[in-house]
């Protein structure tokens, strides 16, 4: 049975930025996002004849997308930055666009560890139900649920720049 390259392509064409986009909320990066994009797809490619038949190829493909995410974050210059100076606070232009409130979110959203962050991308950008969330992550439902409300709970306490209840047990404790 031949490789029904036409129908990769169409599938790709219509949810790559769809899926760049759910890359740079997971990486915070547009160039790692691409590289994430990329090794997803070519993966994807090889294995386009059993996902084609799926009966639903963007769930494999999202999830395909969060494990290439988490294999690079474990590669060691990924955990590697040279900086001159360590900045004290992201960058935020002044607008009225709402272009500031979105870098600050992506800002704190980078700043939560890998599993909220996912969590918290899976759920309410990419709009998964929390069975569904549970399923891409392998993890229960409950582990969901308590990782969005305490990933929830320390972006709303960064952004008004008070720690949360949970940062405070973990610093004091």
């Amino acid at each position: 049975m031949p490789l029904d390259v036409e129908g990769y392509r169409d599938f790709v064409g219509a949810r790559l930025e769809a899926l760049r986009r759910t890359a740079y909320l997971l990486c915070g990066d547009w160039h790692t996002a691409d590289d994430l994009v990329s090794a997803a797809l070519v993966k994807l490619l090889r294995h386009w004849r059993r996902v084609s038949a799926m009966k639903n190829p963007d769930a494999y493909v999202r999830r395909m997308l969060l494990r290439v995410w988490l294999d690079e974050r474990r590669r060691p210059w990924r955990r590697e930055a040279a900086w001159a100076e360590v900045p004290d606070h992201p960058a935020v232009p002044s607008g009225t666009d709402g272009a500031a409130d979105r870098l600050t979110i992506l800002a704190l959203l980078a700043e939560l560890p890998p599993r909220r962050r996912a969590v918290l991308v899976l759920r309410y950008f990419c709009d998964l139900s929390v069975e569904e969330t549970a399923r891409e992550l392998g993890c229960t439902p409950g582990t969901v649920k308590s990782q969005s409300a305490r990933a929830i709970e320390t972006l709303r306490g960064r952004l008004v720049g008070v720690p949360s209840p949970t940062e405070e047990v973990r610093t004091n404790g």
